[in-house]
């Protein structure tokens, strides 16, 4: 892939430094220990790696409340760490992403520290502060992810300060320019290190309504979404005031001229909102936004042919030049193969699951460990670090279970993680999935990942071109990737039973002629199962993934 254009269809792969390697034997992982398996992460055949934060940090949302942006903590290693994981990434052709976490900072981040004092000091505008109500009471009624108010009072302003997250994670003000300005310089620190991109946590929370207007209830039958089911009143409003403001936009702008600056640097943005797709469509337009924005839709339970179609139809529809990437699994929900697989182990699922995933339109985002087929690691209260699973439990019982360390050997200590207690516990069933186990298999998970990968690399139609889906049974997701050099048909069997494709189905669809003949059966990454009989219909076995050119 070219120098501008490489994440456009691009593979990246999350590393979440606490669990990825420990090498000093502390129980976290670090930069050092990503260091030690970037030759792994190479092996995958992924082209670059998001990491999520190894920032200086009190930890009390384990790195997504940042004291200080410019400086790594030392629980993850030295500034030389990060320079030298740069340069060994570099050298092996993996591009580097890192977290940014703009729209909130820890509450010991000097910044805050300096704006709590007084209304008058320097910074007293570059949080989100507001007066109490007549009464005292919390300026409206806006909530906290993490549970109850949004709003936390502070004595020496005797004003009430925004936190959309734990109440340590204060909001930041960008209607204040000042502070606009200090962020973008922060960023540019981290370009000028030579970084590839930024994932841009909580995006939409950047601005706030500076009317500080209530928001409205949500009816009982719409409180759903990632974690905040009817358990959290979080779903209790609509979400039109404390995030996803029209400013924005703006922002966004102003942050892409930065880029710009750094030929093949991008953006990737998180986006959490009403209507997450429209927002992804808005965020990416043109050429002056995002360079491509995900959202939590392929990370719910819902797991169907007809889901799974209706999500990316609906933002095809929309996008216009705008750029997707899709995940299924990342750090903020319960693993793939629990969740799809409904508690069930199969590495079959496993595996269509990932090429599932890998044959989308856009760029893709694939959590450590989905290349091992994890499951959720058990995790009882008495374990728990999450601050949210620790709010919630037992209804909702947090993050951990998907954060737990990853298994490089099955008898090794801690399977290989760390020689000491790791901060997570590592499940006996993980290690049974590691990856000196899996490198022995041929038939594994990690093989079939690592093969389709290699395979996907030399199909551009599956980097660059178009989608387009075609009616089939519920259990099937089809649909075809052409561009004008090729068309490919794509079948997936999402259910435990044989199911059965009729090429007719093809000539449906547009630009397919009546006569349907497959050209190329593609069977060299280990995922092909299908078979074709007489019949012209295509015999899908259970969680099967079937490739061939059309002619």
């Amino acid at each position: 892939m070219g120098q501008v254009t490489w994440w456009r269809g691009g593979i990246i792969y999350q590393v979440y430094p606490r669990s990825l390697m420990d090498s000093n034997d502390d129980g976290v992982g670090d930069l050092q220990g990503i260091i030690a398996k970037l030759d792994y992460i190479s092996s995958l055949n992924v082209d670059a790696i998001w990491i999520s934060p190894f920032f200086k940090s009190p930890m009390k949302d384990f790195g997504y409340d940042i004291s200080d942006y410019r400086d790594i903590d030392p629980m993850f290693g030295t500034m030389a760490d990060f320079d030298e994981l740069i340069n060994k990434a570099h050298r092996l052709d993996i591009k580097i992403i890192i977290d940014q976490v703009l729209s909130h900072t820890s509450d010991q981040h000097a910044w805050f520290e300096e704006s709590r004092q007084s209304r008058t000091n320097p910074k007293a505008d570059w949080y989100a502060w507001a007066d109490p109500k007549d009464d005292g009471s919390a300026p409206n009624n806006w909530l906290a992810i993490f549970g109850g108010c949004a709003w936390e009072w502070e004595p020496r302003r005797q004003q009430y300060y925004l936190h959309n997250f734990l109440k340590s994670q204060p909001d930041l003000n960008f209607h204040c320019a000042d502070l606009r300005q200090a962020v973008l310089d922060n960023v540019e620190f981290w370009l000028k290190k030579g970084v590839d991109g930024f994932r841009l946590d909580a995006i939409t929370f950047c601005y706030h309504d500076e009317q500080l207007r209530d928001n409205p209830a949500k009816p009982k039958d719409q409180r759903q979404g990632r974690g905040f089911s009817e358990d959290n009143p979080y779903a209790y409003q609509y979400h039109y005031y404390n995030n996803t403001r029209p400013q924005t936009v703006g922002f966004i702008e102003q942050l892409r001229a930065l880029i710009n600056r750094y030929p093949g640097a991008v953006t990737l943005g998180e986006v959490s909102s009403e209507d997450s797709l429209a927002t992804m469509a808005e965020y990416t337009q043109g050429d002056d936004r995002l360079h491509m924005a995900y959202s939590f839709e392929l990370l719910t339970d819902d797991f169907s042919a007809a889901y799974i179609r209706q999500t990316v139809e609906e933002l095809e529809a929309s996008i216009g030049d705008g750029w997707p990437c899709w995940a299924i699994g990342n750090h903020d929900v319960q693993r793939v193969a629990s969740r799809w697989g409904k508690g069930e182990t199969n590495t079959d699922l496993v595996k269509m699951l990932n090429g599932m995933l890998f044959s989308l339109r856009g760029s893709i985002c694939s959590y450590q460990g989905e290349e091992l087929g994890l499951t959720e690691a058990p995790i009882e209260f008495e374990q728990l670090q999450d601050p949210f699973g620790i709010a919630f439990w037992p209804m909702f019982k947090g993050r951990d279970g998907c954060r737990t360390p990853m298994p490089w050997s099955k008898t090794a200590t801690q399977a290989g993680f760390s020689q000491g207690q790791p901060w997570l516990p590592i499940p006996p069933e993980h290690a049974n999935q590691a990856v000196d186990v899996q490198e022995m298999d041929p038939h594994s998970v990690l093989h079939s990942y690592r093969h389709f990968l290699a395979w996907r690399k030399k199909q551009t139609v599956l980097i660059e071109g178009d989608i387009e889906f075609i009616d089939a049974p519920p259990a099937v997701l089809a649909f075809k990737r052409y561009n004008t050099d090729k068309a490919m048909l794509v079948l997936f069997n999402l259910a435990a039973e044989t199911a059965y494709f009729d090429l007719d189905a093809l000539a449906l669809s547009s630009d397919v002629p009546s006569s349907v003949t497959l050209g190329d059966i593609h069977s060299e990454h280990g995922l092909l199962t299908g078979e074709i009989d007489g019949s012209k219909q295509i015999e899908l076995p259970p969680f099967a993934s079937f490739f061939a050119d059309l002619l």
